[in-house]
């Protein structure tokens, strides 16, 4: 199937039909090993902790740093929030993704999602370095 927008957007759409029916990923294809299977399953769950991770440094930021600017402080903790929703949407899909290829004996896909969560995760310790550097008392009046 070609790479047009269109083939991409029903990969995804059947993709998205994948998470919420597993019994079809086990259609398709042989069975794996199981121990492939469960490592995928614990990859998907550290996929889960990184998330609920960045969630809680989103609310974190939001609830302890009163005194921050309400624009840097949001922009923050939004960073953090959308990086949190980010990986757990990932993870699904890349549980089910892999569990795919391994069925079909294909090789295991590769992503960018990694790469773009470091960058918006190094991003937003930048912008923390900054605050702890140079203080936020400009938000007091």
């Amino acid at each position: 199937m070609a790479n047009t927008p269109k083939a991409r957007a029903n990969d995804l759409a059947r993709s998205l039909r994948l998470w919420f029916s597993p019994e079809r990923v086990r259609a398709e294809g042989e069975t794996p090993d199981y121990r492939f299977s469960l490592a995928n399953e614990r990859t998907f769950l550290a996929w889960l902790r990184t998330a609920l991770a960045l969630i809680a440094g989103g609310f974190a930021v939001d609830q302890f740093l009163p005194d921050l600017d309400w624009a840097v402080r949001a922009g923050l903790a939004l960073g953090l929030l959308a990086a949190g929703v980010l990986c757990a949407l990932r993870a699904v899909n890349h549980w089910v993704r892999c569990e795919r290829a391994m069925r079909r004996g294909e090789d295991l896909p590769v992503s960018r999602f990694p790469a773009l969560l470091s960058v918006l995760v190094a991003l937003v310790a930048l912008a923390m370095v900054v605050v702890v550097l140079f203080g936020w008392e400009g938000g007091r009046g």
